[in-house]
């Protein structure tokens, strides 16, 4: 070993907020992000997301369902 640290920069985490409700099972196709339905008739998203080209893949795959993308927030690091 030469003591040189690896260290990996944080992994940002987003907050997607969607129009309607999609269903638990839909997390594995959204790269496991948690999903959570919202009375008001909002599904929100939450979860790692590694880099800008992940976050344009996942805002990708929503837009090509034909879903409504209300917001899309960093809420933080992993």
């Amino acid at each position: 070993m030469n003591g040189e640290t690896t260290d990996q920069p944080p992994t940002p985490i987003y907050r997607v907020e969607i129009e309607g409700h999609l269903d638990c099972s839909w997390a594995e196709w959204f790269d496991g992000m948690m999903i959570d339905q919202q009375p008001n008739g909002i599904s929100v998203l939450c979860g790692n997301v590694t880099d800008q080209s992940a976050l344009f893949g996942l805002l990708k795959k929503m837009h090509n369902m034909g879903l409504t993308i209300i917001s899309v927030q960093r809420v933080g690091f992993k």
